[in-house]
């Protein structure tokens, strides 16, 4: 007999799956919709026992994630109970099923006062069409809070016989009433503008903005007018940017940004040049956020001319808006004697993302001259834009002392690893300027740092300690240290062991802040070997740093306290020891902290380091308890024999 083949058992297997997926999914739907009743049924029974009120309150809550058409009957009768009414339109309004709506119904002719609006407003909520022939009759009703309710609702809900209802009410209703029936008819307008019946919410949002209604409403009709209409709102959007009122102004900046229509941009610019400055600065930034290409043209003439806050809102503009045909415009703005102005344009160009803009900006700086050559050597550095090393190389060259510190600091930002000895020569043979001495230094440290390999950079800078006069040789172990690494810590330290005082007191100082662990066994030798007190009470307590401040296994952090109280020549470094042990509390850190007691001179710190370890640890072991002992602490029994508290005379007893 032929065995069955393996792959058509599989296949088989597969097909099984296949077919029983739908079982599967059919009975895991009937399980959750049972456990789902079951869960309705307990509910149920709590809001018809005489459970207290706090838990039928978070029984509604439960319902409005499980009930259903069987749970109607039970939160209905809460409609009218103050207490329990808004609870129950909770799940009421989350309630999938017509009964709820019926129930909110029924309620709402017999409810007044605030459980009627309450019910109005989840009606809203679940926006029932059959609820609109009640919300109309209500919009007469005598509580205007009623019929204001019933105004927005219908909105809400939308459809002819809303929009017709609010419509005419618009002209009808009641002072206290009209400004909700003028928010139902927006709503209404905005459903219909939503379902593209565009000439309906047209005249709805005319109507409003034209009726006798607060500012509010009659600028929440304008805007809907305006964006409506599209281009044909221009006109209606130029009066908002002419208007005196600053409300009907602002709806103006927000109408515009909103408009997809062309026209808002040049109804912008128009209202721009008519503006006071105040208002060009607003109208300005507007266009800028409509990124519209049409407003380069304009935005360039007004950084060029006019009031400072005008140029500095055309700049913000630029920013959004530029491109190539915006580059000299920004570079003569850069160069603009108005301080604010040029930073302004200078920061504009190092944020623009275009990606011709570096290669043209190299290209200019090839042959600029006077201020502008100064500003694009500033910008190439803030862009970081390595094509611009030669050009900056040789500015840097300049006979221009101005030239000179700019292309200085525009090296630290764009030199890269093969320019790095030009840098390195400026700070080994620093120029007589002391400002420019500074330049050539900042631009090595950022350099530096930017360099993807340390090592390698470091060895370079080792390299140039040779021959050095002291002062440069301590500025470029200044850069080591920030470099770090193997090679510069190794520079560093063998710095500190030469017999200069400057470059001893530049390496400890520099050793003592060293930010790797890597640095503890150079600073511990210095510590043992320095004949100077000043530079090893300095290696001492840079050591005792990297004990404080470095993560590290709690072996090794114990071994560094040990070695530091070991290295330590006075008491007061001794005692910033017992620091690191109550940061860091542990039995070992607490017998050592008891050994370091025995001198006579540490007993007192060390046994309030060696207390605040044993608080620390909360631990009532017997060795934690003879440790203490050691050091003359003996354990305290504390007993409250009587405990009061009150003010003024009257006090409680409060002994337990």
């Amino acid at each position: 007999m032929k065995a069955p083949d393996r792959f058509s058992a599989i296949a088989a297997a597969a097909w099984v799956a296949v077919l029983a997926c739908p079982l599967l999914a059919a009975w895991a739907a009937e399980n959750l919709d049972q456990a789902r009743r079951e869960k309705e049924q307990k509910y149920i029974a709590v809001l018809q026992s005489d459970a207290p009120a706090a838990e039928k309150a978070i029984t509604c809550k439960h319902l409005a994630r499980c009930g259903g058409k069987d749970a109607v009957p039970a939160l209905a009768p809460l409609l009218s109970d103050p207490q329990l009414a808004a609870w129950a339109r909770i799940a009421l309004e989350a309630i999938p099923d017509p009964a709820a709506s019926q129930a909110l119904r029924e309620a709402a002719g017999t409810l007044n006062g605030r459980l009627l609006i309450g019910v109005i407003h989840s009606l809203g909520v679940r926006r029932d069409p059959q609820a609109v022939s009640l919300l109309v009759a209500r919009l007469e009703d005598a509580d205007p809070e009623v019929a204001s309710a019933a105004a927005v609702t219908l909105g809400r809900i939308g459809g002819p016989k809303a929009t017709q209802a609010l419509s005419t009410a618009l002209g009808t209703a009641r002072p206290p009433v009209r400004s909700a029936v003028a928010e139902g008819c927006i709503l209404c307008a905005e459903r219909a503008w939503k379902e593209g019946r565009l000439a309906e919410a047209q005249a709805l949002y005319d109507q409003v903005r034209s009726a006798q209604v607060p500012k509010q409403r009659i600028l929440e009709g304008t805007r809907g007018a305006i964006l409506v209409r599209q281009s044909a709102g221009a006109p209606l959007l130029a009066e908002l940017l002419r208007s005196p009122d600053r409300d009907h102004f602002a709806l103006g900046l927000r109408v515009a940004r909103e408009m997809s229509a062309p026209e808002a941009s040049d109804v912008l610019l128009a209202a721009a040049n008519q503006a006071p400055a105040e208002r060009q600065v607003l109208l300005i930034l507007a266009l800028a956020d409509r990124h519209d290409p049409r407003s380069l043209g304009p935005l360039m003439k007004m950084v060029a001319v006019g009031a400072r806050e005008v140029r500095l809102a055309a700049l913000e503009g630029l920013r959004q808006a530029a491109t190539t045909h915006a580059l000299p415009t920004l570079l003569a703005a850069a160069a603009d004697a108005d301080p604010q102005v040029a930073q302004t344009a200078l920061d504009v160009l190092s944020d623009l993302a275009f990606p011709e803009l570096d290669t043209l900006l190299v290209t200019q700086l090839q042959r600029a001259q006077g201020n502008t050559r100064q500003v694009l050597i500033q910008l190439v550095g803030r862009r970081n834009i390595a094509a611009a090393v030669p050009a900056v190389l040789q500015a840097a060259s300049d006979p221009d002392k101005a030239v000179r510190l700019s292309a200085l600091t525009a090296l630290g930002n764009c030199a890269q690893f093969a320019d790095l000895p030009v840098l390195v020569r400026r700070v080994a043979e620093p120029p007589a300027d002391a400002e420019e001495a500074k330049a050539a230094f900042e631009a090595l440290r950022i350099a530096c740092q930017r360099m993807p390999d340390r090592e390698a950079c470091a060895e370079q800078l080792a390299a140039a300690l040779q021959g050095a006069s002291v002062p440069a040789r301590c500025r470029l172990l200044e850069v080591l240290a920030d470099v770090g690494g193997t090679r510069a810590l190794q520079a560093v330290a063998a710095a500190a062991t030469q017999n200069v005082p400057e470059l001893q007191d530049t390496a400890t100082r520099l050793l003592g802040e060293w930010m790797s662990l890597d640095a503890a066994p150079v600073l511990a030798e210095l510590a043992r070997s320095a004949k100077d007190e000043r530079f090893q009470v300095r290696a001492v307590r840079g050591y005792i740093r990297l004990a404080r401040q470095f993560d590290m296994a709690e072996p090794q952090r114990l071994a560094m306290c040990r070695t530091a109280l070991d290295l330590a020549r006075r008491d007061v470094d001794k005692k910033l020891v017992f620091e690191v042990l109550q940061r860091y509390p542990s039995v070992e850190g607490l017998r050592l902290a008891v050994e370091a007691g025995k001198a006579a001179a540490l007993k007192d710190d060390a046994a309030e380091a060696a207390l605040a370890i044993a608080q620390k640890l909360g631990a009532r072991g017997p060795e934690v308890q003879a440790l203490l002992i050691q050091l003359g602490r003996q354990p305290i029994r504390l007993e409250i024999l009587r405990a009061e508290y009150g003010a003024q005379g009257k006090y409680v007893d409060v002994t337990a």
